[in-house]
């Protein structure tokens, strides 16, 4: 039995990354998995660094207290085997929020040195897309996307790390977008079944 923490950002609750995220979770139940998840546009969760973090980061005072959100975010993070993001491309990025988690959460004497790091077994990152992956990959964004994701963000805190995007719901007609969406549906499924 693996335990995941699932950090999932998208404003609505009818949305193609809420289907993915509930397939995922689905597929962990189904695969005798435990999890948590963090949705933080449910939860109001702030991406802004205050002043204070911002001090405490670039002095890297890792022994300077950390607001009480972000210190429930390392909990579930610690208490966790395998880490999963799972929001939507916009812009070739996460939502701002996403990137405000990582500013926020990815603390020094968490993420970074000094002090301990933590490290996840895996990282998985399911990202749902407009555009299909052939499709970011003629543009470079899917290479950039990845790299920032899996090298920068991700990087040295899991011991592997995956990248898969769920895309096409911009670039197929309604009917070839349901079969496709009812694959990406059952891909999602099945990543947290084997996990």
């Amino acid at each position: 039995m693996t335990h995941v923490h699932v950090v999932y950002a998208h404003p609505s609750e009818r949305s193609f990354t809420r289907e993915v995220l509930d397939a995922f979770t689905g597929g962990l139940v189904e695969g005798g998995h435990t999890y948590t998840v963090s949705d933080l546009d449910a939860m109001g969760f702030r991406s802004e660094l205050t002043r204070d973090e911002y001090e405490r980061e670039s002095g890297r005072r890792a022994d300077a207290a950390v607001p009480d959100d972000v210190a429930a975010e390392h909990a579930r993070l610690a208490a966790a085997d395998v880490w999963v993001f799972v929001y939507p491309v916009w812009w070739a990025d996460c939502p701002a929020r996403l990137k405000g988690w990582f500013d926020r959460v990815w603390t020094v004497g968490f993420a970074y040195k000094p002090a301990g790091v933590a490290v996840a077994a895996k990282a998985l990152v399911l990202c749902t897309a407009g555009y299909t992956v052939a499709e970011l990959d003629a543009s470079g964004c899917h290479e950039a996307m990845r790299t920032v994701m899996l090298t920068d963000r991700i990087g040295a805190r899991a011991k592997t790390s995956e990248f898969v995007v769920l895309g096409g719901s911009a670039t197929h007609g309604e009917e070839e977008w349901a079969a496709l969406k009812d694959e990406h549906l059952a891909r999602a499924a099945e990543l947290a079944r084997s996990l």
